[in-house]
């Protein structure tokens, strides 16, 4: 194996992801206590505990009070629209010349992040869907990320609301990704973008794509026969099909229909059905690989939801902040193992996952905030404690 030549440091790690988060978020200083450094190193620091700003505050001895960085949040940051256009513009920034030279495949989808409270202003800020920890109302957004082994970069993110549809959706997205150079050759959805107002918007683009289809109409197992697209799901056979789609409004859109039929250990087969349109795949098999790709997203909403700050509040633009820094640090550490750990070799570089894991690089950010504005590891109490514990000085 190949000597590694350099080191790189905690410090370094966040002076990276610290200037680019600033050098598009523009956040200015909030008084002597509350600069925009301090700030971004309690985000970070918040994100690296997955806990929330009000106990990231209390964990350090010379951090401000929780109160004063939110009001220094609230002050300087743009409103929702503009914060959304300055996230998307940080994704861009540390993105390869190389994936901006050729069209890269992107995969679409939804995170829904449950929410039990009230809407600030609107309604139409939460988002329904089926029931899930206990709550049917969810923040959701819609996010695009490249589609490439080693280099899954997010590369656009926004928030849906209630009664936005998601052909606006997809066309916001596709426009953020355009704005940092990243074109894309084909789309993979999931299910949930299989509509008419999608599949329309995507041709009228003139974007290829690929989803699975929503089996609709009677079962195979109904006396009279499966009816709608669950003929396609009664096949015992691979094959190929054409369907027409019609939505309540009576607008229609037609793709074509990929049956791909495979074993599906002890139940027996399963049959596979995709829509795509756009392109001609050489085999049932490589469409289903090709689908099967997308699946690496679920990594990236894994780790997503492991660097996202709790938060209990209310409103929209701090909710949106703390999803984009948790997508940012991602991509950070996406960068530097494709730019730094890589070990340079004939045929593409090596990613070495080993040498820098997504936590680890959390609680370096978290030791320097806590190297930078000191470690409380002490809790208050009312009562005098037992045996064995020493008074506390209250003065910080």
């Amino acid at each position: 194996m190949r000597q590694a030549q350099y080191t790189v440091t905690p410090a370094a790690v966040h002076q990276h992801a610290a200037q680019l988060l600033q050098a598009h978020l523009q956040l200015p200083d909030h008084g002597p206590k509350c600069r925009a450094g301090v700030v971004i190193t309690l985000l970070f620091a918040a994100a690296a505990r997955v806990s929330s700003l009000f106990d990231t505050c209390q964990r350090l001895w010379r951090a401000p009070s929780d109160e004063a960085v939110r009001q220094a949040l609230r002050a300087g940051l743009p409103a929702l629209a503009e914060l959304e256009r300055r996230l998307n513009g940080a994704f861009g920034g540390d993105l390869p010349k190389a994936l901006r030279r050729r069209r890269q495949p992107l995969a679409l989808d939804l995170t829904l992040i449950p929410y039990h409270g009230q809407p600030q202003q609107t309604a139409q800020e939460l988002y329904r869907s089926h029931a899930k920890h206990g709550t049917s109302h969810f923040h959701a957004y819609a996010t695009a990320y490249l589609v490439r082994k080693g280099r899954r970069f997010t590369v656009a993110v926004t928030p849906v609301t209630r009664t936005e549809p998601l052909a606006a959706v997809v066309r916001r997205l596709l426009r953020y990704a355009a704005q940092v150079g990243v074109r894309p050759r084909y789309l993979l959805l999931d299910r949930g973008f299989y509509s008419v107002g999608v599949i329309r918007a995507l041709q009228a683009a003139r974007c290829p794509f690929l989803l699975p289809v929503i089996c609709r109409g009677r079962s195979p197992d109904d006396p009279r026969g499966p009816t709608g697209t669950n003929v396609f799901r009664a096949q015992r056979h691979s094959g190929w099909g054409r369907y027409t789609l019609t939505d309540p409004q009576g607008r229609t859109a037609t793709v074509w229909i990929c049956i791909k039929c495979c074993n599906a250990g002890r139940p027996g087969r399963q049959t596979l059905v995709y829509a795509y349109w756009g392109w001609q795949p050489r085999s049932y098999e490589q469409v289903r690989q090709r689908y099967r790709t997308r699946f690496g997203i679920e990594t990236s909403y894994r780790q997503l939801h492991q660097a996202r700050i709790r938060t209990t509040t209310r409103s929209p633009l701090l909710r949106l902040l703390f999803v984009g820094v948790a997508l940012l640090l991602r991509n950070v550490w996406v960068w530097f193992h494709l730019m730094v750990f890589a070990t340079p070799r004939r045929g593409g570089r090596q990613i070495q996952l080993q040498r820098l894991r997504f936590k680890t690089l959390l609680q370096w950010l978290l030791h320097l905030a806590e190297a930078t504005l000191g470690a409380c590891d002490v809790a208050y109490a009312d009562c005098r404690p037992a045996l064995g514990v020493m008074p506390v000085d209250r003065r910080r």
